[in-house]
């Protein structure tokens, strides 16, 4: 599994919640965090360089916990990679399709998932559905920081979200895996009528069934499961969220170099 940064810990916990027997090796890609503002393609590199290093260590399925680099690479990597890979965009439209009631759907994300399209592609299969997309390019930046709340924050919130508030939507995608850590602030602006919906949950669903179909769950008699959890470049943000999603001590979070 692989994010920009720390965003992916919220997929990270919930496939661990739901599998607990599986093995994780997980990396942040903190060297080129955040992905949002750069070029599709640039993003497309270094997720194919840490997709590249991942399948070289042997794992068994690759999960990009990444809105960004799911929309720039998806195809390259199914086409590129002889192993099951899941990403966040399908199952998150899936389960905002069943949710609304209205039929309009706001998305939020980075710059780089909302330009690319990939969101309001997904939706046009829905009948009857309205999308309306804002890109909040600075979430992600405060999220890498710790910062969850506070004014600037606030005032940053209902400037990006005021189309979507004005467009009536009852539904909301989370379309970048940091926005989770920010679900008291979207609700206080929104309103608590607009339902948040968070591609980790569903995400884990859907490794969950790709490893039952490929037969690729680890069985239960195996033994403890291992994970490891790596970062590119400066760990000290993604370590403290890493304790504070799945519990681990900084100590075990190791900085490497994808060639």
């Amino acid at each position: 599994m692989f994010d920009s940064g720390v965003g992916g810990l919220t997929v990270a916990r919930a496939v661990l919640d739901q599998l607990p027997h599986e093995s994780l090796h997980y990396i942040g890609d903190t060297a080129h965090s955040p992905y949002g503002p750069l070029p599709i393609a640039e993003v497309r590199r270094h997720a194919l360089r840490v997709m590249d290093s991942l399948v070289a260590e042997g794992v068994k399925m690759l999960v990009i916990a990444c809105n960004s680099a799911s929309s720039a690479c998806l195809a390259d990597a199914r086409e590129r990679y002889d192993i099951p890979v899941v990403e966040v965009i399908r199952p998150a439209v899936r389960r905002a399709v069943a949710a609304t009631r209205s039929r309009r759907i706001g998305v939020i994300g980075t710059l780089a998932t909302i330009t690319s399209g990939a969101y309001q592609d997904l939706f046009t299969a829905a009948p009857d559905v309205t999308v309306v997309a804002a890109p909040c390019p600075r979430f992600a930046e405060f999220v890498e920081r710790g910062v969850t709340s506070g004014r600037q924050l606030l005032g940053l919130a209902e400037s990006y979200l005021s189309p979507l508030g004005a467009a009536d939507i009852d539904t909301l995608v989370l379309g970048c895996t940091h926005y989770p850590m920010l679900t008291g602030l979207l609700s206080v602006v929104l309103g608590d009528h607009v339902t948040l919906v968070s591609s980790a949950d569903e995400t884990a669903k859907d490794v969950y069934r790709s490893l039952l179909a490929t037969g690729l769950l680890r069985p239960d008699e195996a033994g403890p499961a291992v994970h490891r959890f790596e970062a590119t470049g400066p760990t000290e943000a993604f370590a403290r969220q890493a304790r504070r999603f799945l519990g681990v001590d900084p100590a075990d979070i190791s900085t490497i170099t994808t060639s």
